[in-house]
């Protein structure tokens, strides 16, 4: 389940945003500020920051410019969500590289919409959209993973694992990196243990002759090749 940041001061609005992505299938968190909002960045990264420009303290401003100069959080996309619609302060949260801009009052619809497209643009598998390559089909509302229609039994982390790779068709990723995005940056396990679920998703694919999918790049990693 994807889940999402909600950096919002005010608890109404808070209780408005979380009520509404929760039921549209996102797991949320809230935080009133700057402050809360870094704790919980600390524990986990969510796959989205809903992240409002007016916070006591710190502003969602500055807040942005540094979750994009941090290394850890520099991927992690932002919609700005604000009362302020000058078209300089757009600019300025754009500048921030913030991925998108909501004036406040917006409808809970649009800023649905708003973060299925970013998801899609930014984090393909967080955005709950089937995922595929070539016979290959993954959804990830079902958690169903077909081959011109025939079920693959994937366990979990299998099941992370190619959502990831599929998402990113042809980008090589290290064994660190791997870790990092489909078990958590806060688990501490060995690279090798890729290796491991790496190995369980070929043969879980070989029966339907898709094991080739899952490449070794050697020396740097794996990645998913789309079939010619």
């Amino acid at each position: 389940m994807p889940t999402i940041l909600a950096v919002e001061d005010e608890p109404a609005i808070a209780e408005l945003l979380r009520v509404n992505l929760v039921d549209a299938g996102y797991e949320v968190q809230t935080a009133p500020d700057a402050e809360t909002a870094q704790a919980l960045l600390r524990d986990a990264l969510p796959d989205l920051v809903l992240l409002d420009w007016m916070l006591p303290g710190q502003s969602g401003l500055a807040l942005a410019k540094q979750l994009r100069a941090d290394a850890r959080t520099r991927e992690v996309p932002i919609i700005m969500v604000t009362a302020r619609s000058d078209e300089a302060d757009k600019v300025a949260g754009l500048e921030a590289w913030v991925d998108d801009y909501v004036t406040k009052p917006f409808s809970p619809r649009e800023l649905k919409a708003r973060i299925k497209s970013v998801l899609r643009r930014r984090a393909p598998e967080a955005a709950q959209e089937p995922l595929t390559a070539g016979r290959l089909t993954l959804d990830p509302v079902t958690h169903r993973v077909t081959v011109d229609g025939r079920a693959v039994h994937l366990g979990p982390t299998e099941f992370r694992l190619l959502r990831f790779l599929l998402a990113r068709p042809e980008r090589v990723h290290s064994r660190a990196q791997l870790l990092d995005q489909v078990w958590g940056d806060q688990v501490y396990i060995e690279e090798r243990t890729v290796d491991v679920h790496i190995r369980r998703l070929r043969v879980a694919l070989e029966p339907f002759g898709e094991d080739r999918l899952i490449e070794t790049v050697r020396g740097s990693g794996y990645r998913l090749a789309v079939p010619r």
